[in-house]
């Protein structure tokens, strides 16, 4: 399933792109991308954190001698569950944009898995937690950060970041693919990047609070996938058990499902033409 091998004329043929029972399936897919992975492991962790990690440190160092507390805890411990959330939405992005466009687009290793048994349900659930188990990894770094730091009230409430973050991964994972679905090239992710996901960074609460916004910006900010999810991680991380996390968690399912069940109806018109 390397990317070297070549696909058979029929390999994106309708019966190769319907679904099939075993909801094992995806499990091969998981696997090759982790053996590949695997060989790059430290470079590509390292790129996926620095980012999210030097605007919690410096952010939180640098502006928080200046802005003392917010929400009554010092900046750098309210930055940091705004911080775990972007890692894990930014990890759970550039996999299933940048690294599942070159094995679905320039590699050809996803026409190379559909010569074998495997469907294109198959691929894109296993690109999915292939992408969610990554920015897991993102997510796990921070948390620790969060845990040496001790930038939490409670221990026992930050372990209920695990299933946030998962949850997060799954619905950011969910939205790239249906992106790279419809991507003529590289170039295209820097839309979604410019007009997406920076200013769901700047509206959702990651370095200020989402009630400092003007009402109308609030409530648009209020729709916004990130948004609920530091509406679960931030309480959690200060100490609180979150308001409506139920609603919180159904609308990041909610975008979740939406967004692979497009990636998945897209994909296959695109390999289908």
């Amino acid at each position: 399933m390397g990317s070297e091998a070549m696909p058979s004329k029929g390999a994106t043929s309708a019966s190769r792109l319907t679904p099939h029972a075993s909801p094992w399936r995806w499990l091969p897919v998981w696997q090759r991308n982790f053996m590949v992975w695997r060989k790059l492991a430290g470079p590509s962790i390292l790129g996926n954190l620095a980012d999210p990690l030097l605007y919690m440190l410096g952010l939180g160092y640098g502006l928080g001698q200046f802005l003392g507390e917010v929400q009554g805890v010092p900046y750098l411990t309210f930055l940091a569950a705004g911080t775990l959330a972007y890692s894990v939405m930014n990890s759970a992005s550039f996999e299933t944009l940048y690294s599942a466009f070159s094995r679905m687009h320039v590699q050809k290793t996803w026409d190379a898995i559909l010569n074998t048994p495997l469907t294109l349900n198959d691929v894109l659930l296993g690109e999915l937690i292939w992408a969610t188990s990554k920015s897991l990894l993102s997510g796990l770094a921070i948390l620790l950060v969060i845990w040496v730091l001790g930038l939490y009230a409670d221990f026992g409430l930050t372990l209920w970041l695990l299933p946030v973050i998962v949850l997060t991964g799954l619905t950011f994972s969910g939205l790239g693919l249906m992106v790279n679905a419809v991507a003529p090239n590289y170039d295209f992710f820097l839309y979604y990047f410019t007009l997406v996901i920076t200013p769901m960074v700047l509206l959702s609460g990651v370095f200020y609070p989402t009630e400092a916004l003007p009402a109308w910006l609030g409530a648009l900010a209020d729709l916004l996938p990130l948004t609920h999810a530091i509406g679960l991680a931030r309480p959690l991380v200060l100490g609180q058990w979150p308001e409506a996390p139920l609603l919180h968690a159904l609308v990041l399912l909610a975008y979740a499902a939406a967004g692979f069940l497009a990636g998945l109806a897209l994909t296959r018109r695109r390999l289908l033409r």
